[in-house]
Formats: C-alpha cells, sequence, structure tokens
C-alpha cells in the first residue's frame, strides 16, 4: 500500500491530546458540529486498496476524528490496530474496543497498543461473539461494556465513549433501562457517546431527552448511515432493529435503481441536516470504508470545512 502524506488542517479545533470530548468542546465554542467518519478493517488486499483510497479521499474534507470497529470477538484484532495505527498518524483516531471473550490481560495488551500508536480516545461495547464461537460472552472475563468502561478509566489516561440506541438496545426491555444504563456509564468514566443505526430525528430526540432525565449529560453524537443502496440498507436496518420511515420504503418501492439512491442521499443529507439543527453536536458518518455517499451526505449538509 502507498503511504499517505501526514495532512495537517491548521484549523481543525485540536485541544490537548485530541480527545473527542476537547474537539467538540472547540467546534462548539464557534457554533459548528464536528464532522467523522467511521471505517472497518479490510478482509483482503483488494479491500484494503480500497479503504485507503476512500480514506485519502475523506481527508481532503477535514474532518475532526475518524474511528475504526473492532471484530467481535476480537477476530481482526491486528488488522484493526494496523489500521488505527496508520490513521492515528494522519487525524485524531478512536479505536473501538469490545470485551466479549477476552481477559483483563488481553484487553490491556491492546489499549497498550492503542497507546503506542497515539489513540487518546476509545469506544468501549460489549460487541458480539464471533460465528466461530458462540459462546465466547460466557467463556470471557469481561461481560459488559461497562465493566470494560470501569477498567479502561481505572487503568489508563484514555478518554472512553460508549455506544447509544437510538431505538433501544436488541436486548433491552426500553428505551428508559438503555438511559440508566448511559447514565451508570458516564458515573463509570464515559465521556460522549456514539449512536448505533437509525433514520430518524424523532428517535435521536427522543434518546436525548430520556438520557438527560436519567442523569446522562454527556454529548451524544449521532452515528448516520449514508443510503446510497436502497436494499442493502432495508436488509442493514431489518437486522439492527433500526426504523425506515413508511413514505421512505414507498418510495424504493416504485424506483429504479439509480432512483432509489438519489432518494436515499437526499434522505440522507436532511437527516444530517436536521438533526445539527436539533442540537446534535456533530455527524459521525458510517462510511462503509467508500467516500463517495459520505462525501455527498458530508457536503450537502453543509459539514466540510
Amino acid at each position: 500500500m502507498p503511504d499517505f502524506p501526514l495532512l495537517r488542517d491548521q484549523t481543525r479545533p485540536v485541544v490537548g491530546a485530541a480527545r473527542v470530548t476537547d474537539i467538540l468542546s472547540a467546534r462548539a465554542a464557534k457554533s459548528e458540529p464536528t464532522l467523522s467518519f467511521e471505517f472497518f478493517p479490510p478482509k483482503d488486499d483488494d479491500g484494503a486498496a480500497t479503504l485507503w483510497r476512500s480514506f485519502d479521499k475523506l481527508l481532503e474534507v477535514n474532518p475532526d476524528f475518524v474511528s475504526v470497529t473492532y471484530g467481535a470477538g476480537g477476530s481482526n484484532r491486528e488488522t484493526s490496530l494496523a489500521v488505527v495505527d496508520r490513521m492515528a498518524k494522519q487525524v485524531p483516531t478512536i479505536g473501538h474496543l469490545t470485551c466479549v471473550g477476552a481477559t483483563r490481560a488481553s484487553t490491556r495488551e491492546v489499549i497498550e497498543r492503542f497507546e503506542a500508536a497515539g489513540v487518546s480516545s476509545i469506544l468501549a461495547l460489549r460487541g458480539d461473539s464471533p460465528r466461530d464461537n458462540p459462546n465466547a460472552l460466557a467463556e470471557g472475563e469481561l461481560k459488559t461494556a461497562l465493566e470494560l468502561v470501569e477498567l479502561v478509566s481505572r487503568d489508563t489516561n484514555l478518554e472512553v465513549g460508549v455506544a447509544a440506541f437510538p431505538e433501544k438496545h436488541p436486548e433491552s426491555p426500553d428505551l428508559i433501562h438503555d438511559a440508566k444504563v448511559l447514565s451508570l456509564k458516564q458515573a463509570a468514566g464515559a465521556s460522549y457517546a456514539m449512536t448505533q443505526l437509525f433514520f430518524t430525528v424523532e428517535a435521536y430526540v427522543e434518546l436525548v431527552e430520556s438520557s438527560r432525565q436519567a442523569g446522562a449529560t454527556m454529548p451524544i453524537i449521532p452515528g448516520l448511515m449514508p443510503i446510497s443502496n436502497a436494499d442493502r440498507i432495508v436488509r442493514m436496518a431489518e437486522m439492527s432493529g433500526a426504523k425506515l420511515p413508511t413514505e421512505l420504503l414507498k418510495k424504493f418501492e416504485t424506483a429504479d435503481e439509480a432512483q432509489a439512491r438519489t432518494i436515499g442521499i437526499d434522505y440522507s443529507i436532511k437527516l444530517a441536516a436536521d438533526l445539527v439543527a436539533a442540537g446534535a453536536p456533530g455527524l459521525h458518518l458510517f462510511s462503509l470504508n467508500l467516500a463517495k455517499a459520505a462525501l455527498e451526505v458530508a457536503r450537502g449538509a453543509g459539514l466540510c470545512r
């Protein structure tokens, strides 16, 4: 893979060690939302080439930070760490960290790798068991994201972010329960949250309001999936339990592939703009390691610097 030059955007408001909360505060002082992108570790050489082309392209719009996912049960740990190491040299990078199947010692080892790469913030997640080991959660020492937050906060100087669920966690009885869990994570040391997939402003606003009522005052950054492929988004929504608006689904039913893409991107741009108008501190775009749709949404919503 070709090396990428170190990009130094002097307008990016990085304060101190480029912690996410510092970046959010600096943007808020200018009444500006943050812009960030999520990537996942590639599975092969072709995927790696696509990832780095997209990363290079997305850096051109000066994102405030990026994040890199971590496979179920740490299944792509080394690839994830390698991606984090490379990205962190060019832009503030959040390393995702899951605890399913992990020991405390293995978790501290990964944290040390993050710190060596220059990462100052992680997203602490429970994660899912890998397909080849459905009992991983029971076998690991850490059982919940809350335990992971406690470990990282107690044993390191890393900033800790956590996941939030606009339409409740799949295993949760309701949003009130989720809000209480988010409050517990904040009390344990979490300083920001990033949401999972959702498709309406109302879902985000309800999440924020219920969280505030439960005592979780940390900033909640909405995670937004650009709708560039209607069939894929419908499948992802069904798998995650996220609700797609009925009127949007009806438009997809009578549209060909190109028309559906236009409809989806237009909807994503409006959702992004409406979220900012509703008070979201920034937007975290799930790029799927592709630049085009993420750039269309970021530019269309006026988020690029």
